[in-house]
């Protein structure tokens, strides 16, 4: 490898780092380290030339580049070493090193220092103490490099108990500032929790001999990282950490993966095995610093002597030590199959985590229970997921020793999977786990929390398989529930529940609740009054689990008022029917006035009533806009393009015509709807009502309002947001063709569907929309003039219209 180097020159070293980096046949660990050797030679040879036999002073390889890891674009991270007998010599050398440095246009980290001004910037920066931990002699006098190495590292063990918890607090400041690696969907490999920056920092814990991390995979989902690192840097050209959205598909085909989620899969399971090594480790290092502080005092005490420690029972063969579940001295793990579950329900139930050493015992000696599973195992998986937070880190527990794996085969399929939504904040196994969390606080509202806890672990079980993931996911809910030991009544439930725990939701966001054959359509999907309860719970956990764009007191008044309109036809009650619904006085009285004036008139009225449950959710349900306009074309982009212009969010729209009493001549449209303001106060019904008069006669230029608003902000690069698509809901209602729209939300959007439905000369009856992140999800109920629903091809032509008109 060194022979590639055909001179100490940046051009031979230039040359040969080229051809390293463009070899195929060697990646990885191979290629980090022979990059690291070949600039070893070159920055030796230019050292060489610029101070022949030299003495008391070396040049010093810290940090990454020290551990022998160069990445294609890493940071050559340089400590200039001297005896502090020459300074000017020290000075002239440090200038012909870094400047064929730079002129390579290489980044370098540097410094010039005697060993004693390192030891003491090592003493007041943690950071460089710990690269000084990696310190790797390039040239020079060997000896000050070794004698720099043997101080630093005495000084580490020796303040260890003063620099560990201080270490700590920064991998905490980090992962608060650059979140979970092993969730996110553009993670800094290098800085967010469970990236190589923790990685180092559970190396310089060993180098302390305080505590040692589980070594169990460690240094191999390290070494992924370090390969998907190196992948980015050849691919982007960039000396970046980031693994943006926009460059995973190339640094996947780099690696030689399938595609993109493969190569998040990988990441987030080095990230997992990092963050719980982490986990583990800190939780070593406190007890051990805990205990050095309280044994002096209790050997003074007791006169001399070892304690033991006290051991508190929890449950059968399971036991409390030191702030850790542990196994009792008796237990059998071999023997007693239910043992994990007992464990960690225990664990859980006292909020306490779960022994490394016990985790493993346990599943060096665990067997596949047997089908259907003992009562006290299901008991137990119950008692666990119905903890609450606690259980998050036992499940983790348990799944980094391959013990959830073996209690639930399908697990496997979803452990680690990505979920390229940004509405979600987890991967699909941790949100399972959240949404049992957000379960268990319903648990006293449902007379059967079992079945809830079970059906929030198994709901997007599907996830791993091809296809709509709420029918795979029933079909392996129903086969788990059964090994699990339900009885068939209680697998339908459960298997009821998986495939349908997104119609509440889906249904009160994009249908119309006041057409009576919603309400029977979601009535025979449920079935019962006993499922509804609980669908109506495991609604609300899975949104709340999601992220807190999929959940609101907006979204969870309108659930709350589908489920208890599907509730009294359960009970055998008709739903009305709208067309026999009498209007409002307010309703005829605006209507009255419209037909008058020959103009719309409008009312705003905030919103008062409370959400159906309590919630910490601060987002006001909205304002109430009532308008009433003589019956012409154009009202519902009209309206659409006015709210827009003054920023207000639409959340519902009705659209429908009233009868007048006998006696009054007119058609007059009512429009009922929800909105909200973006930010800031909402405008005076006065303004609105003047701009909704002017944009109906056309002296209003919406387009060109937005145009000018949009073209105001600069655009930011991103991901290219996937195209509209426009489909027809079948039987959906006998009243109206339902027709749903999905694309990337936009201000002015509701405008431009409005004025492409007016083009196709429907009729819309109502709209419903909902917005999920930055995807907008919008359902129009339209009928022909004669107030009929649209024949099947012609429906199928509208929508094709109005999707070639979104994509312009």
């Amino acid at each position: 490898m060194h022979g590639q180097a055909e001179d100490s020159g940046p051009g031979g070293y230039a040359a040969a780092r080229l051809r390293l980096l463009n070899e195929k046949a060697r990646s990885g660990p191979p290629r980090r380290s022979a990059l690291a050797g070949l600039t070893d030679e070159w920055l030796a040879g230019l050292f060489a030339a610029a101070a022949p036999g030299a003495r008391g002073v070396s040049l010093v390889a810290v940090g990454g580049y020290g551990r022998a890891e160069l990445s294609p674009r890493s940071d050559l991270d340089l400590l200039l070493l001297h005896d502090g007998s020459a300074p000017e010599t020290v000075s002239a050398l440090a200038d012909r090193l870094w400047y064929p440095v730079w002129d390579l246009g290489l980044a370098l980290d540097h410094s010039v220092r005697t060993p004693a001004e390192a030891r003491k910037t090592a003493g007041e920066d943690l950071k460089v103490q710990l690269g000084l931990l990696d310190a790797r002699h390039i040239a020079g006098d060997l000896g000050l490099t070794t004698a720099l190495r043997t101080t630093v590292l005495a000084d580490w063990r020796n303040q260890a108990p003063k620099r560990l918890p201080a270490l700590r607090e920064l991998c905490e400041e980090r992962a608060a500032r650059h979140g979970e690696l092993q969730y996110l969907l553009e993670p800094d490999l290098k800085e967010a929790r469970g990236g190589l920056r923790d990685a180092t920092a559970l190396r310089a814990v060993a180098a302390s001999w305080l505590a040692d991390a589980p070594r169990e995979g460690l240094a191999e989902a390290r070494g992924r990282l370090l390969d998907v690192r190196d992948a980015l840097h050849l691919t982007t050209g960039r000396a970046t950490d980031r693994l943006a959205l926009q460059e995973q598909d190339q640094v996947a085909a780099e690696l030689g993966l399938l595609d993109a989620d493969a190569l998040l899969r990988q990441v987030y399971e080095a990230a997992r095995t990092i963050a719980y090594a982490g986990d583990v480790t800190w939780r070593e290092v406190g007890r051990v610093l805990r205990s050095r502080s309280v044994r002096p005092r209790l050997r003074a005490m007791m006169g001399g002597g070892k304690s033991a420690p006290e051991r508190s029972p929890l449950a059968e063969g399971v036991v409390e030590q030191d702030g850790e579940v542990v196994l009792a001295r008796a237990a059998r793990p071999d023997r007693d199959l239910v043992l994990p579950l007992r464990a960690a329900a225990a664990a859980a139930q006292a909020g306490l985590p779960l022994n490394l050493h016990a985790v493993r015992r346990m599943a060096a000696g665990a067997r596949a229970l047997p089908s259907p599973w003992p009562a006290e195992a299901r008991q137990q998986l119950l008692t666990l997921l119905g903890s609450g937070r606690p259980t998050v880190d036992v499940w983790e527990a348990l799944e980094a020793e391959g013990l959830i794996s073996l209690l639930l085969p399908d697990w496997d399929r979803v452990r680690c999977r990505p979920q390229r939504n940004a509405v979600h904040l987890w991967t699909v196994d941790r949100h399972l786990i959240e949404t049992a969390v957000r379960a268990s606080a319903f648990t006293r509202r449902v007379s059967r929390p079992d079945l809830l806890l079970i059906a929030a672990l198994l709901h997007d079980i599907g996830k791993g398989w091809p296809g709509d993931h709420s029918v795979a996911g029933e079909v392996i809910a129903r086969d788990v529930a059964a090994r699990i030991g339900f009885d068939a009544d209680d697998v339908t439930v459960i298997a009821t529940l998986v495939r349908h725990h997104l119609l509440l939701v889906e249904t009160a966001t994009r249908r119309d609740l006041d057409d009576p054959a919603t309400v029977r359509s979601v009535a025979e999907a449920v079935g019962s009054p006993g499922t509804l309860e609980l669908l109506h719970a495991l609604t609300e956990a899975d949104a709340l689990a999601t992220g807190p764009a999929a959940w609101s007191s907006w979204r969870a008044s309108l659930v709350a008022d589908l489920v208890k309109r599907v509730a009294a036809v359960l009970a055998g009650q008709a739903p009305p029917d709208p067309e026999e619904a009498a209007p409002t006085a307010q309703h005829e009285r605006l209507a009255l006035e419209a037909v008058a004036t020959g103009a719309p008139v409008l009312s705003l009225r905030a919103q008062t009533e409370p959400p159906a449950e309590p919630s910490d959710d601060p987002e006001p349900l909205g304002v109430e806009l009532l308008i009433a306009v003589p019956d012409q074309a154009g009202v519902l982009p009209a309206v659409a393009g006015v709210l827009a212009v003054h920023r207000l969010t639409v959340r519902t729209a009705e659209l429908r015509s009233l009868d007048l009493p006998d006696g009054v001549d007119g058609s007059v449209l009512l429009l009922d709807w929800r909105v909200a303001a973006e930010y800031g106060s909402l405008p005076q019904a006065a303004r609105l009502r003047a701009d909704l008069v002017r944009a109906l006669d056309g002296s209003l230029d919406i387009s060109g309002r937005l145009a000018e608003r949009d073209a105001a902000y600069p655009r930011r690069r991103g991901v290219v947001a996937p195209p509209p698509r426009v489909t027809v809901a079948p039987a959906a209602s006998r009243h109206a063709t339902v027709i749903e729209v999905r694309a990337q939300d936009a201000p002015g959007l509701l405008f431009r569907i409005g004025r492409a439905l007016e083009d196709t000369a429907v009729r819309v009856r109502s709209a419903h929309v909902s917005t999920l992140g930055a995807n907008a999800v919008d359902v129009f109920y339209v009928t022909q003039e004669q107030g009929v629903p649209l024949p099947g091809e012609e429906a199928v032509a509208v929508a094709r219209k109005l999707e070639e008109a979104l994509r312009v």
